[in-house]
């Protein structure tokens, strides 16, 4: 299937590895030129041309910056330019108790994860806007519904994403612009597959038998596996495309089952 995305420009944050490198593949492989984004210069060129080596011949550069951090964040879009296709994916998790949760810990997560992609979104959307076509697609998670409770501040910086996203949604009334989050769910990022293999070593048990084992302990699963971060690739293509035109202020599921309520 054509997706028509073939010279389209896009800029996927927090696009080093995992999710987010995923995505910014599979737009390249689909005729886009995209900028990725990470924190490390060494990591973004080394996967600057990982990304090369993938798809032969792709458009693809990067821009270093902290988006938990305004001044980088303006530098950033100072060297960004227009994009057609914007990919709000950076973000931070870990598993923390609540008590445990300091106030500068929740001003990060919510810099990161939230304010991200206010900044981004309100840099592209006037533009989009005025050009008359474009596409913002905002990574959440199945954890933004139903709050998990060893991750309340993600869980509700998550929340805080779907909102954002209804509300620009409404700003795109009668245009070609569209504004859809994917609610994800247990992903085997590279993030996960670090922790899983640090907790493996400690435990003295293969990866992958840990691996399986926490996938089947996620009882609401029915997909009773890791979700791969080219299936999350696979719905946000669809989503960034002309294709998906009558799909708006939406947050499309690719949870594996996990939200056991529809929404």
């Amino acid at each position: 299937m054509d997706l028509q995305l073939s010279g389209k420009s896009a800029f996927v944050s927090g696009s080093t590895q995992g999710i987010g490198y995923a995505i910014a593949r599979a737009l390249l492989g689909e005729g886009a030129n995209v900028v990725i984004n990470g924190r490390d210069e060494g990591r973004l060129h080394a996967a600057v041309d990982s990304l090369r080596a993938d798809v032969p011949g792709a458009a693809v550069s990067g821009l270093a910056a902290d988006l938990g951090d305004p001044d980088q964040v303006r530098h950033l879009l100072a060297g960004l330019g227009d994009v057609d296709i914007l990919i709000n994916n950076v973000g931070l998790f870990e598993v923390t108790p609540f008590a445990d949760i300091s106030d500068d810990d929740w001003q990060r997560y919510f810099d990161i994860n939230v304010m991200s992609g206010v900044r981004l979104s309100r840099h592209v959307l006037p533009r989009m806007l005025a050009r008359g076509w474009g596409r913002i697609v905002f990574i959440g998670s199945e954890s933004g519904v139903n709050i998990p409770a060893d991750m309340v501040h993600y869980g509700l910086t998550k929340a805080a994403v779907l909102a954002l996203s209804n509300g620009l949604a409404k700003l795109t009334r009668g245009t070609e612009v569209t504004v859809n989050t994917i609610l994800g769910g247990p992903t085997y990022s590279d993030g996960v597959a670090e922790v899983v293999h640090q907790i493996a070593q400690a435990q003295g048990v293969p990866a992958d038998t840990l691996k399986a084992a926490i996938a089947a302990g996620n009882r609401t699963s029915l997909l009773e596996r890791f979700i791969e971060p080219a299936e999350i690739a696979h719905l946000a293509l669809y989503l960034a495309s002309p294709l998906s035109s009558a799909t708006n202020g939406a947050a499309v599921r690719a949870d594996g089952g996990v939200l056991t309520t529809v929404v």
